[in-house]
């Protein structure tokens, strides 16, 4: 936690959701596992969520300090429209401290201001409509620390039949978790070790609340689900670690959830370490196929990893390269060989006109 003075509010203040007056006077956020207790003009862990005069308020509420369209498959989302855009907007901030961080500028950016844009949820919506995005992605940093914009943002993307995506670490509470939850359309949710001490000594956080997101998006949501992980050399990428992570997918997620093993490349304070070899991520992949799941993917490196073949046939379905769809012969989310559905949200909603 920090002092308010060290944070440089983007917009007017707002407002926050999901905290409660302790009984010895400070603010308590209950949003993130971190349950951050604030004395008045404190900020929390993750930099945008303070203390002012008793209230707890969001400081970067309509004003992202990135958008920009990209290719969903970036995401990664592969089973979610494929070959569509979507309009991908972050703030600033962290409920995680990874040392491995791969977008440090936005999510560690406490010490120096970073240019925003203001936008209103209207106007975030307008903006997809105006470039052809049939969805929109809260990415780039931890959407879960700005889940009031977000859920406006779903509220007015909602009235425009544009879907909603959540790209997060999963750290968020059962008391904030349907609030959230209940209004995107799909999540790639980063599981970045099946090893709490990973969690504790990377992170600054615990892997218990992550696999109890998880648990719940499969249970209690209809929200489309992918998983990344990022191997990074000699810290999780172990065919010990790999089979752990991917039978606990298996396990309690079922063989059809997409999984992405991604590549890490050194930054922020862990660059001490190679970059992953395309090696590492094929043996990756194959002990997922090899426990059980169906749809494993290798990401930021080239090759035939990024392609969705039917486990049914094995027919090649979706033909990738890099982020780009290159073939898609899908029928209507099924093998046009043998028939077999592949699980998936294939179909982009129709954007509404407003009366």
């Amino acid at each position: 936690m920090s002092n308010l003075g060290s944070i440089v509010a983007a917009s007017a203040p707002h407002v926050a959701r999901w905290w409660e007056t302790a009984p010895d006077g400070r603010v308590h956020c209950f949003l993130c596992p971190r349950h951050c207790r604030l004395r008045a003009g404190q900020a929390g862990f993750c930099s945008i969520r303070a203390n002012q005069g008793g209230r707890l308020v969001s400081l970067g509420y309509g004003a992202p300090a990135a958008v920009q369209s990209d290719p969903v498959e970036k995401k990664p989302l592969f089973h979610f429209l494929p070959g569509t855009s979507v309009l991908s907007l972050g703030t600033t901030g962290c409920d995680l401290a990874c040392s491995f961080c791969q977008n440090s500028d936005l999510s560690h950016s406490r010490r120096e201001p970073v240019p925003v844009r203001h936008l209103a949820p209207a106007d975030v919506v307008a903006l997809a409509l105006e470039r052809g995005c049939p969805s929109i992605a809260f990415t780039y940093n931890e959407p879960t620390i700005w889940a009031e914009y977000v859920l406006d943002v779903c509220a007015a993307a909602r009235e425009r039949g544009i879907a909603t995506v959540m790209v997060t670490n999963g750290y968020v509470t059962r008391e904030a978790f349907h609030d959230l939850y209940d209004h995107v359309a799909a999540a790639n949710v980063d599981l970045k070790a099946l090893d709490d001490g990973f969690y504790r000594r990377h992170a600054l956080a615990r892997l218990a609340p992550v696999l109890d997101t998880l648990r719940r998006l499969r249970d209690e949501t209809g929200v489309w689900v992918e998983i990344t992980n990022l191997v990074i050399p000699t810290l999780n990428d172990g065919p010990d670690d790999l089979r752990r992570l991917a039978d606990w997918v298996l396990e309690h997620l079922g063989p059809d959830v997409p999984l992405h093993f991604t590549a890490f490349h050194p930054d922020f304070r862990l660059r001490d370490l190679p970059p992953t070899p395309p090696a590492t991520l094929r043996a990756a992949r194959r002990i997922a196929r090899e426990a059980g799941l169906r749809y494993v993917y290798e990401g930021n490196v080239l090759g035939d990893g990024a392609h969705t073949s039917c486990p049914a046939c094995g027919r090649l379905l979706i033909r990738r390269s890099w982020h780009a769809v290159l073939e898609d012969h899908l029928a209507d989310g099924r093998c046009p060989d043998c028939g077999q559905t592949v699980p998936g949200r294939w179909k982009p909603p129709l954007p509404r006109e407003t009366g």
